[in-house]
């Protein structure tokens, strides 16, 4: 079989989710009482003690975009992403951040890069109301290249119990509406660079085809949160299940949140997506199901609600900002996703 375009950049996704696979027994004898979750799920839940609270944590990385930021000589993006991403993923479960750790492990230590990314996620904490408790700052000469850092973090938050959204309460017949993303956020980034910069031979400083900016301000766009819209929407009306469109694309992120019957059609009509996406999948020759599974092809988070609540949910998105449209429903079949027109 053929690798996909995605693995012979270097990033092999059905390798990872087979060795996911592989470790769930293990990451499941370490499970105490107080684990609500199993694995698998945007962020782990554990029951605070004795308050009727759930803790929800997360952990991610910012990937392969921390080599664009070295290209373009700006490291303030890159801690925005992170926050905001480790945000997202706990949302998925109703949480709200209450703080956040980080780890920047380097060859040689960089007192002027480290300024600029701890800018970022400072930035990032306040705007989403967390703390930035501190971290890890680690220089390891020999296992990272001169120059190169790596960057993660760990979010933990808070929801009352009876507030987990874990998409249990999902039916046939509910909407799906997805929420714009501002790029390619922090996913697909070794593809993007083998396209962009191997084999159309563009530069940061070059325009993207399509865009009105140049490639670099196109992968450096910071990773949206979607904390303050999604909020709106809970304010308003019921919400069934949530997802962040991450590493997996539609794919693999949808269906975690899904019941075993339940089966996520999305309409590629319903939106149009963005230049970066199109020149990739038409410069690169990736086909379109790989693209759906590797980038968020324009769609960052997704909500599912039931059908009658769908135009309340789009007005409260509407008042917070951001672009959004029914893109799907929910059938009766198996868990998955059918990506249809």
């Amino acid at each position: 079989m053929p690798k996909s375009a995605y693995a012979q950049a270097g990033v092999d996704i059905d390798r990872k989710m087979a060795g996911l696979a592989a470790v769930k027994s293990l990451v499941r004898r370490t499970f105490t009482r107080g684990v609500l979750s199993d694995i698998g799920l945007f962020g782990g839940c554990f029951a605070s003690p004795g308050r009727g609270t759930v803790l929800v944590a997360s952990t991610d990385g910012v990937g392969t975009k921390l080599k664009v930021a070295a290209l373009v000589g700006n490291h303030r993006t890159v801690g925005q992403d992170l926050v905001n991403h480790c945000v997202n993923d706990i949302l998925v479960q109703g949480a709200r951040p209450l703080f956040f750790l980080d780890y920047i492990g380097s060859a040689v230590f960089s007192p002027e890069v480290f300024r600029e990314v701890v800018w970022g996620l400072c930035k990032a904490c306040r705007e989403n109301g967390c703390a930035l408790l501190g971290g890890e700052t680690a220089e390891l000469p020999g296992l990272y290249p001169p120059g190169e850092y790596d960057l993660v973090g760990t979010i933990v938050g808070a929801v009352p119990r009876r507030g987990i959204i874990d998409g249990r309460a999902i039916r046939p017949g509910d909407a799906i509406i997805g929420l714009a993303s501002s790029g390619l956020h922090t996913n697909g980034y070794s593809l993007a660079r083998r396209v962009l910069f191997e084999q159309a031979g563009l530069s940061c400083r070059d325009p993207l085809p399509g865009a009105r900016r140049t490639v670099g301000q196109a992968l450096l766009a910071v990773h949206r949160s979607y904390l303050r819209p999604v909020a709106r929407v809970l304010a308003a009306v019921p919400v069934r299940g949530m997802a962040h469109i991450t590493g997996g694309g539609f794919v693999d992120n949808i269906p975690r949140v899904l019941p075993a019957d339940c089966l996520a059609v999305i309409d590629r009509r319903a939106w149009r997506v963005p230049p970066l996406f199109r020149f990739i999948a038409e410069r690169g020759g990736v086909d379109r199901e790989e693209m759906y599974r590797v980038f968020n092809m324009g769609i960052g988070y997704v909500l599912i609600v039931r059908r009658r609540d769908a135009p309340a949910a789009l007005n409260r998105l509407r008042g917070a900002a951001v672009g959004a449209a029914v893109i799907g429903r929910i059938e009766r079949g198996r868990r998955g996703v059918a990506l249809v027109n």
